[in-house]
């Protein structure tokens, strides 16, 4: 009896966080869609909400995998679709292309290159899609969160010449999770091929840091006091910096959180953030209080 207390009591005492929700059946998913062209094997799944009449805002949603691995279906890519895909929003879940573990090609700018072709093809594809082409936002994880920021403060002379080159690129705001900014100051990363020493140029043009502007969107930055992978500090310079810029932002740093989170992590349900941050800026909704 003493024994089934204590279960109790702890039970009662343990915060209860919803089952993570990675589908729903008022979400439909078409799966690899052929966005970059015929010769590409990397695909794209999109999370579109239920039909209303109404036009809907887009997220494109950037996988992680440090640049050479990862996949466009996992369990935080599904989970942040079926979220924003229940609020409203068309998503696009992408492939791109990677740095081969045990080759010697060199993924960027390509990588980044492919996700803006994704905010092309949405607007390509927006009176399918009942999208609203002027409201379009990036999602993603690690180094998709370095990629999603990355498509949102870049300009002309990182878009690609093509497909859909009489598309703009251009994006309304990002959410960065726990991604890498300051790639001059971090580390020597496998996917360039290159160390900073022999390439500073090349870590130069790869850092977030050195595309920031005034002009540049709101961006969100979540991340973990726990991350053994990319330190904290990678977003705490980053809010820095926009700071320094003027750029509008928010930094939420989750305590004890690690690296790799979805949007409803054991520590903090991060969906009410992540949600209201878009309607304000994809949908023109006051943000609510966090």
């Amino acid at each position: 009896m003493h024994l089934l207390r204590t279960l109790l009591l702890l039970t009662l005492a343990t915060p209860v966080f919803a089952q993570v929700q990675t589908e729903s059946p008022d979400v439909r998913v078409e799966k690899n869609i052929d966005y970059l062209g015929p010769d590409r094997k990397e695909k794209a799944d999109l999370y579109l909400p239920k039909e209303d009449g109404k036009k809907h805002p887009a997220v494109v949603i950037i996988h992680g995998g440090g640049w050479a691995g990862g996949i466009k279906d996992a369990t935080r890519e599904k989970n942040i679709g079926t979220t924003l895909a229940l609020h409203g929003y068309v998503c696009m879940s992408i492939d791109y292309v990677l740095a081969e573990k045990d080759g010697k090609n060199v993924a960027w700018p390509q990588n980044l290159h492919d996700c803006k072709t994704a905010v092309r093809w949405l607007r390509k594809n927006a009176e399918r899609l009942h999208l609203d082409a002027d409201n379009i936002g990036t999602i993603g994880g690690s180094a998709g969160g370095h990629l999603a920021t990355m498509v949102a403060v870049t300009g002309a002379d990182l878009d690609p010449s093509g497909p859909y080159g009489e598309y703009s690129t251009k994006v309304r705001c990002a959410v960065d999770l726990y991604g890498p900014a300051d790639l001059e100051n971090w580390k020597d990363i496998a996917a360039l091929r290159k160390s900073r020493k022999d390439a500073p140029e090349l870590y130069k043009q790869f850092s977030v840091l050195t595309h920031l502007d005034k002009d540049d969107p709101p961006i969100l930055i979540l991340h973990g006091t726990a991350d053994t992978t990319v330190p904290v500090s990678q977003s705490e310079t980053l809010a820095a910096a926009l700071k320094k810029q003027g750029i509008e932002h928010h930094l939420e740093i989750i305590e004890g959180a690690p690296h790799t989170f979805h949007l409803q992590p054991k520590q903090k349900d991060l969906r009410p953030m992540v949600v209201a941050f878009f309607d304000k800026h994809l949908k023109g909704k006051v943000e609510s209080k966090q």
